[in-house]
């Protein structure tokens, strides 16, 4: 297997508190990684690391084998990682649609910039002209939400970086971005940094633990479950876990 992602020592200081602290990290081409532990883990400010919003205090940051010291984030970008942060960057004065069109431009054209945007609304359940045409403003938060992943179907970045994707969601919106995510997944490789369990249980082969800026464990979900270490500081002793059918 190819690693897109490689970091080693990876560490961001804040004065006297360290957030991320030598984070080793390796990901794998066409992967689907969770990353979960307490608040103050260190997990967004990793993904910040990445995308180099925030500057690594030191360690190294490879991605597709290409070090990433010295670059700004508009570079970053270009080379195919992408982020959706919790709060949804975009236009919301713009129509879903424009959204989603604006996204897929970059990369599309012609024809196949048209076929494009409707097979990416259709994935993300807005196939009416009335949901194509609402102003971003006036969608719910799951909506946006979607519409989010929408622009990411669209962009095809070699890397998504998901910051908490179901945040404030029910169940049933919960279950329809998992398969939104899937299918981001059959083309990019993912991470997603997530507190929802179940949601982790469907989606993820391998998770990774944060604690106090550290990788504590990484394994499967089944495993990482039974960690007496993660069940004492995260899952809790009395957690089970989800018995839901996985999401086809």
């Amino acid at each position: 297997m190819t690693a897109i992602l490689e970091t080693r020592g990876l560490t961001r200081r804040f004065g006297g508190v360290v957030a991320v602290d030598q984070i080793n990290l390796t990901v794998n081409e066409g992967e689907l990684r969770c990353l979960i532990g307490p608040n103050g883990a260190g997990k967004s400010t990793l993904f910040k690391c990445l995308t180099h919003q925030l500057k690594p205090s030191s360690g190294e940051i490879r991605f597709n084998g290409r070090d990433l010291k010295g670059l700004a984030p508009h570079r970053i970008a270009r080379m195919g990682v992408a982020i959706k942060n919790q709060i949804p960057s975009v236009y919301g004065g713009l129509s879903v649609r424009e959204n989603i069109w604006l996204a897929a431009r970059r990369t599309h054209y012609g024809r196949a910039l048209d076929t494009t945007v409707a097979k990416a609304l259709t994935e993300i359940g807005f196939e009416t002209a009335e949901r194509t045409a609402a102003k971003v403003d006036a969608l719910s938060h799951a909506h946006r939400q979607w519409m989010e992943l929408g622009m990411l179907l669209v962009s095809e970045p070699k890397l998504a970086l998901l910051d908490e994707p179901t945040a404030g969601m029910t169940r049933d919106e919960m279950l329809k971005t998992v398969r939104i995510i899937q299918k981001l997944n059959q083309t990019s490789t993912i991470i997603v940094v997530e507190h929802d369990l179940e949601f982790i249980s469907l989606l993820a082969k391998r998770v990774t633990v944060l604690h106090r800026g550290r990788v504590l464990v990484e394994d499967t979900m089944d495993k990482v479950a039974q960690n007496p270490a993660v069940r004492q500081i995260y899952l809790g002793s009395q957690w089970q876990p989800p018995t839901s059918v996985p999401v086809q």
